[in-house]
């Protein structure tokens, strides 16, 4: 019988739902604090865990949002990113597609330069060291209006070579995708992939949104789409991505459980389902965990955690030239194992 553990920690796979503000660790947001001065509050790392408890949504990000604070330098984001790449690099990631959160940087007085410009090093460097291959996705705050998205996307012209995509994140309820309608056909004018977390607390109308008014080509979460029989059966048709993400559903409230995941039933559904972190400094385990768990919970096979690997590929943002490599080195890693 094959080490199910083991197996999905060897498994080539890509991260596509993943916030790299949600990998501050509570050691490195202590160190970060004393480098740079930054009074947070909390008096030790072990009072930082014990608060990393949620009921929902907006409890999460209010902590988010005091642990951003600790950021300031192109340093900071250096080692912010550098240390998500060597922690994945044991979980067999790849290749990885990072959200980052520019507002919420930029809102504090931080350069959108400075962000980006500590990523970008991270990013070469993972590569280097690592050989996990990156792509950036700039999400957009959706509780702050669309012009201000406007004014984030004309900042980082000068950079949008260097970034793949753009998503939509932030508080849920209440802040459907029509309202960033017009920005997503901006980005798209630049040529930017597009993305957007629905389906997460939201409503399947805001799935259909993002899908028919934002013109996303994945849906980050995704989740309420089972509540809609013609909308599950539409994803399944078009075979569109859902960045379904385990432990951040059940931190968050959004699944009672672990044991409770519909993951296989996404699978039964024939949706190109992927598992992915998040935030996992918040959420309690990054890729490789959230595998084993779903795994564990809800009777996953080798050939289910192979096709949800595979799915990961076959939904990023990669060239198809690189997307028929990894899929051959998977093959190759599950006929061997």
């Amino acid at each position: 019988m094959t080490d199910l553990p083991a197996f999905i920690a060897g498994l080539p796979k890509a991260e596509l739902h993943l916030h790299i503000e949600g990998t501050l660790e509570p050691e490195l947001m202590f160190a970060l604090a004393g480098r740079n001065g930054v009074a947070i509050p909390f008096v030790s790392v072990e009072a930082v865990r014990a608060a990393y408890r949620f009921s929902n949504l907006q409890d999460f990000l209010d902590i988010y949002y005091q642990g951003a604070n600790v950021l300031l330098t192109e340093q900071d984001f250096h080692d912010l990113a550098a240390a998500y790449f060597a922690r994945v690099a044991q979980d067999g990631v790849v290749h990885a597609e990072i959200m980052f959160d520019p507002q919420t940087h930029t809102d504090r007085g931080v350069a959108f330069e400075t962000v980006i410009g500590g990523l970008l090093s991270a990013c070469a460097a993972a590569e280097r060291d690592h050989g996990i291959t990156s792509r950036l996705i700039l999400s957009f705050l959706r509780h702050l209006p669309e012009e201000a998205a406007f004014a984030t996307l004309d900042q980082a012209t000068p950079w949008i070579d260097r970034i793949a995509a753009v998503g939509l994140d932030s508080s849920e309820l209440g802040q459907p995708p029509a309202k960033f309608a017009r920005v997503f056909a901006e980005a798209r004018r630049h040529g930017l992939r597009l993305t957007a977390h629905a389906g997460e607390e939201g409503p399947p109308e805001y799935v259909r949104e993002a899908l028919d008014l934002l013109g996303v080509e994945r849906i980050d979460h995704g989740n309420r789409s089972l509540e809609d029989a013609a909308l599950t059966a539409r994803l399944a048709r078009s075979g569109m991505t859902l960045t379904v993400c385990p432990l951040s559903n059940v931190a968050l409230c959004n699944v009672a459980s672990i044991d409770a995941h519909p993951i296989d039933r996404m699978l039964r559904e024939g949706l190109r389902a992927t598992i992915n972190s998040d935030d996992p400094a918040y959420f309690g385990g990054y890729i490789a965990e959230n595998y084993r768990a779903a795994a564990a919970a809800r009777g996953l096979t080798r050939d289910d955690l192979v096709r949800l690997a595979r799915n990961s590929f076959l939904g990023s943002f990669l060239p198809d030239a690189d997307v028929a490599a990894h899929l051959a080195r998977l093959d190759a890693y599950a006929a061997a194992a």
